[in-house]
């Protein structure tokens, strides 16, 4: 592709987004802004020694409970579920924060700190 065709389409691309309605150009940008916010956290949260040590006591939990515990990622969220209880560390801005959510969808948040203990927040999780 040459210099001039690529300049081109890089024209082309900015007079379509200029012809798109102010109200959904600015919802787009919010919503990259955001995913720029959390994608730090979301990192930490995916490559974390805390994640892998979660995941091995949910499997500890799971057996001593003789159920599945599922986990999952979402994006960038983190869901785990064990019979009708799940839980869901999710990315924000401001952190990671777990959702503990029951069987009647109420939900529970709380900020989670990574350096703490995967074993409490498994018990606290599953009892």
């Amino acid at each position: 592709m040459s210099f001039l065709d690529n300049l081109e389409n890089n024209l082309k691309s900015l007079e379509s987004r200029e012809e798109v309605d102010p109200a959904e150009f600015q919802r787009r940008e919010d919503k990259r802004a955001l995913a720029k916010a959390i994608a730090p956290w979301a990192a930490k949260l995916k490559f974390a020694p805390f994640t892998q040590a979660l995941f091995e006591h949910a499997t500890v939990a799971g057996h001593r409970l003789r159920t599945k515990v599922y986990m999952s990622w979402f994006d960038d969220v983190l869901a785990l579920q064990a019979r009708e209880r799940k839980l869901e560390l999710r990315p924000t801005p401001d952190g990671i924060v777990a959702a503990f959510i029951e069987a009647d969808r109420s939900e529970t948040i709380q900020p989670l700190d990574l350096s703490g203990d995967p074993a409490s927040l498994i018990t606290q999780w599953l009892g």
